[in-house]
Order: structure tokens, then C-alpha cells, then sequence
């Protein structure tokens, strides 16, 4: 099947509530022109220069999330650029975005990455870390938090909903409570292979690469996030 046919599949699953978001990396720009023909507007890239590059040569109404492991030393390139930061993951990379978007007086969209499976392999802050790095947050003019977004470990279907139960329990508590910088609007997980049960479990984004655009012919690295 075609890019706009795998889209039209998808859809036809995805309850209205929640977001398609094409995670584009390592995808040649016809490759994205198909899936934007076919009303795709939200596209993921999980590298930052990848991301600019494609962004500066495409259409203009697309929202880019950025949603790899991000460098502190990066974060200047985005801004003007990103419409979310799907990795937010430390205080040291939650400064550095509070410091280069304080400079053109914009508010910085992101989520917590929360590394839910405490894989080391993984970025992500850790469950026992939360609100220490909530309390940080907080303090920050220029960074909005609108949710959360978890890449669980490999596993089964039940223990993929297990992780998604975690995470979904984490993000109800968050709601809960009235905070500055911080809103829970969005859920971020489910991939290729298991979104339909990150769905049932609470996820209202769902990031999707190899089922719009087929399996991957080459893989520039980062965490696998599609």
C-alpha cells in the first residue's frame, strides 16, 4: 500500500480525539509531500538539523515536533522552528530551551519524557525525579509543558499496557494538581506496533513511522521512536 492509503487505514482506527503525528525521520521530502497530500500536517524528527533543513524547504503550515533525544548545544536552532519538544528529560536541557527562547521572547512548547521502563539506554526523567524537575519547570517564563510522552521498553501486548497504565496513571495525578507551566493536554504514546493499545490506555497522540511510510531502508540512529 501507498503513503496516503496507509494514512486513510490509520484514520479509519484513530478515535477523533486523538493526534496522527508521521514520524518523518531519516524520509526524503517526496516522501513527506505524499503524506501531506494525503492531510497529514503533523511530522516528527528526531534530528534537529534534519528537522530545520526540511522545515526551511517545505510547506509552511506544518507543525514540527521534535521528538529524538536533544541536545542542549541544539536547542538554539529550534527555536522559530519547533511547534513541540516531545523530550524534555532534564533540568540542564530545560534551561538551555528557557535560555534560547527567553532571547527572541517565545514560549517553548514541550513534554516530559518520563523514562518509564528505566532503561538505561533510554533518555527520560525517572518516576522518583518528577517533581523535583516539576518544581524547576515551574520557575520558567519561556518553557510550557502541555503533557507527557513516554517510548516504552520492547515487550508484549500486556506488558505494553502495563507501561501505558503507569504512564497514564502519572499524567491523571499531574492533571489533578494546578500548576504555572504546566497543563495536561497531551499524551504522547504508542508507536507502529502498539498504538492501538497506547490508545485504549489513555494516548491521545499517537507517533506512526514505519505504518505510513513502510519499513525504514536506513536509520541515521537515535532512539527508535516510530
Amino acid at each position: 500500500m501507498g503513503i496516503k492509503q496507509n494514512i486513510e487505514e490509520l484514520r479509519s482506527k484513530l478515535p477523533e480525539q486523538v493526534t496522527l503525528l508521521a514520524v518523518s525521520k531519516t524520509k526524503p521530502l517526496e516522501a513527506l509531500e505524499d503524506a501531506y497530500m494525503a492531510g497529514m500536517r503533523d511530522f516528527g524528527e528526531n534530528k534537529v538539523q534534519e528537522l530545520v533543513k526540511k522545515s526551511e524547504n517545505f510547506h509552511e503550515d506544518v507543525r514540527w515536533h521534535f521528538i529524538g533525544q536533544l541536545q542542549s548545544n541544539k536547542v538554539k536552532y529550534l527555536v522559530d522552528k519547533v511547534h513541540l519538544i516531545h523530550s524534555l528529560s532534564s533540568i540542564s536541557l530545560l534551561n538551555e530551551i528557557e535560555k534560547q527562547f527567553s532571547k527572541v521572547n517565545k514560549v517553548a512548547n514541550t513534554l516530559i519524557q518520563i523514562n518509564i521502563g528505566r532503561e538505561e539506554s533510554k533518555s527520560g526523567i525517572l518516576e522518583e525525579d518528577l517533581y523535583e524537575f516539576i518544581e524547576a519547570i515551574e520557575k520558567c517564563k519561556f518553557v510550557s509543558v502541555k503533557g507527557i510522552m513516554v517510548i516504552i521498553p520492547i515487550g508484549d501486548e500486556e506488558s505494553n499496557r502495563k507501561y501505558f497504565k503507569k504512564t497514564k496513571k502519572i499524567f491523571d495525578e499531574l492533571k489533578e494538581k494546578n500548576y504555572n507551566n504546566i497543563s495536561m493536554k497531551i499524551l504522547s504514546m504508542g508507536m507502529t506496533h502498539d498504538f492501538m493499545t497506547a490508545i485504549e490506555e489513555g494516548s491521545n497522540l499517537v507517533r506512526i513511522g514505519t505504518g505510513i511510510f513502510g519499513e525504514r531502508n536506513y536509520n541515521l540512529g537515535g532512539e527508535n521512536n516510530g
